[in-house]
C-alpha cells in the first residue's frame, strides 16, 4: 500500500485516527511542502520540507556509527548561523555513495537555494539570498543504492509550489507520513509552555520503526518552537535531554547510519533573551522540550517493526546511573527476553540472564524484580507470593509491559523502553527490499 494521508486516514486499525493525535497547528516561522519524487515507484508521498522564511537557529545531535550517511558529513559541515531550510526524503540513505551521493546534495542545495531565493524576492518586504550552506538534509532508506539526484532535483518545483505558508493538524500528519519508510504511523508531539511572560510553542515529528538503539540520535526527529533561543543554548538543552528520550529507546539493537535529531527555533515567540542554559527562566522550556522529545521516542518504540507490546524497564536504586543503564538496556535488547514478551511467557529465568550479563557488579540478596506490580523476586530468591499463571494473564491481556528491577545499591536511576520481538518482525526485514 502506498502510504499517504489518505490511505492512512482509511486504515481500519482503531489507534490509527488522526484524532490520536495532537492538534499541532501553525507555528510562526515555519512553512512546509511535501510531494512525490516518485522514490518508491508510486504516488506516496518521499520528500518534505520545512521551509524558514526568516531563517533558524538551530542545534542537531548525530548517530556515532562509524559509517554515516553522505547528509550526515554535509550536515556537520555547515558553517552557516541560521539555517532556511531542512530537506528529507525517504526510500534512499545516502550511506555508503561516496562523492557520488555528496555531491548530489550539492546540486539539490544550489537548485533549492536559487528556487527559494527567487520566492524571497517575490513574497518578501526585506528578500534575503538563500545559500546552500543554509539547507540541512535528511535522508532515510536502503544503504548503498545510488543517490537519486536527479529525480529530487526534478521536483524541487513542486516543493516550491506546494509550500504551505500556514499550517494546520492535516498538513503536519501529511508531512509526518511523507518521512517514514516501514513506520505503520506517523509520530507528531506538541507542548506549550512559557518563557518568562511569552507563551511559545514546541512541535516534534519523527520517524524509525527498526534499526532504533541509542547512540546519540536513534531515528531521524525534527523539532521547531518559535520560541527566541540562541543556537548555543539549544545544542545544550538537545544534548541534555536527549539521553533520557532518544537514546533511552531500543527497538532491535541496531543503530542507524543516519540517525539524526534536530531542533530549530524561528524567534517569532519574541520572548526575553536566555544567556544561559541554567536561567530559571527557562525551566519550563527545558521541561516540555524533554515532554515532546520522550513522547516521539516512545512513539518510535510502540512502532517498531512487528511490536505487539510496549516495554518499559525501570533500573532503580543503582550506584551509579551508567550501571542501571547499562541493566535497562541489556535486559531490552535481549533477543530471549524480547520473544518470552512475545510469547506472553513470564520466563523470568531470561531477565536474570540479562541482568547478569549487563557486567554490572550486584548484591544479589538485595535485588528485586516485578513484572507490572507482582514481585517476582525478593531479596535475591523467588518471591513466595508470585503466581506464574497471574503472570500469564498480565502478558496476554496487557499491551504495555513493565519490568522493574531494584537493586538497592545506590540513588541512581534509568528508564529503558523497548517491544517485543515478533515473527513480524523478521517477515518486515526479510521483505524489506522486495
Amino acid at each position: 500500500m502506498a502510504i499517504n494521508l489518505k490511505n492512512f486516514l482509511n486504515l481500519q486499525n482503531k489507534d490509527s485516527k488522526m484524532g490520536d493525535f495532537q492538534d499541532l497547528e501553525h507555528l510562526d516561522g515555519v512553512s512546509i511542502s511535501i510531494t512525490s519524487a516518485d522514490l518508491y515507484g508510486n504516488s506516496r508521498d518521499d520528500l518534505v520540507m520545512f521551509y524558514f522564511r526568516e531563517g533558524a537557529n538551530y542545534a542537531s545531535v548525530y548517530t556515532k556509527s562509524k559509517i554515516v550517511s553522505e547528509n550526515i558529513k554535509w550536515n556537520l559541515n555547515l558553517k552557516s548561523k541560521k539555517i532556511s531550510a531542512l530537506i528529507v526524503n525517504t526510500r534512499n540513505a545516502n550511506t555508503f555513495t561516496g562523492q557520488k551521493g555528496y555531491y548530489g546534495l550539492k546540486e539539490i542545495a544550489e537548485e533549492l537555494s536559487i528556487q527559494l531565493s527567487k520566492i524571497q524576492r517575490e513574497d518578501e518586504d526585506n528578500p534575503k539570498k538563500i545559500k546552500p550552506n543554509q539547507i540541512l538534509f535528511g535522508c532515510t532508506g536502503i544503504i548503498g543504492e545510488k543517490f537519486p539526484t536527479e529525480k529530487i532535483k526534478k521536483n524541487i518545483p513542486a516543493l516550491i509550489q506546494k509550500i504551505k505558508y500556514k499550517q494546520n493538524k492535516y498538513i503536519w500528519m501529511k508531512a509526518a507520513l511523507g518521512i517514514i519508510t516501514t513506520d505503520l504511523k506517523p509520530k507528531l508531539a506538541m507542548e506549550e509552555c512559557k518563557i518568562g511572560n511569552k507563551k511559545v510553542k514546541i512541535y516534534g515529528v519523527a520517524k524509525g520503526s527498526g534499526m532504533i538503539y541509542p547512540n546519540m540520535a536513534t531515528t531521524l526527529g525534527y523539532v521547531f518552537t518559535d520560541a527566541d533561543i540562541s543556537s548555543n543554548i539549544l545544542q545544550k538543552l538537545l544534548k541534555k535531554n536527549i539521553e533520557t528520550t532518544f537514546n533511552a529507546i531500543s527497538c532491535d539493537g541496531d543503530t542507524s547510519t543516519n540517525d539524526m535529531v534536530s531542533i530549530f527555533s524561528t524567534a517569532r515567540a519574541k520572548n526575553k533573551i536566555i544567556k544561559n542554559i541554567n536561567d530559571s527562566t527557562i525551566k519550563d522550556f527545558d521541561n516540555s522540550l524533554h515532554e515532546v522529545l520522550l513522547n516521539l521516542a516512545k512513539r518510535v518504540v510502540a512502532d517498531g517493526e512487528g511490536a505487539s507490546k510496549f516495554v518499559t524497564i525501570k533500573v532503580n536504586s543503582a550506584k551509579t546511573r551508567e550501571d542501571a543503564k547499562k541493566i535497562a538496556f541489556s535486559i531490552a535488547n535481549s533477543p530471549l527476553v524480547k520473544t518470552a514478551i512475545a510469547g506472553h511467557d513470564p520466563n523470568w529465568g531470561r531477565i536474570i540472564m540479562a541482568i547478569g550479563k549487563a557486567n554490572v557488579n550486584i548484591e544479589l540478596h538485595k535485588l528485586f524484580i516485578k513484572l507490572g506490580l507482582m514481585k517476582i523476586v525478593e531479596k535475591g530468591q523467588l518471591s513466595k507470593t508470585y503466581v506464574e499463571d497471574d503472570a500469564v494473564v498480565y502478558m496476554k491481556e496487557e499491551k504495555k509491559i513493565d519490568i522493574i528491577i531494584d537493586l538497592n545499591m545506590g540513588t541512581k536511576n534509568f528508564t529503558a523502553y523497548t517491544m517485543d520481538l515478533t515473527k513480524k518482525y523478521v517477515e518486515i526485514n526479510a521483505d524489506y527490499r522486495n
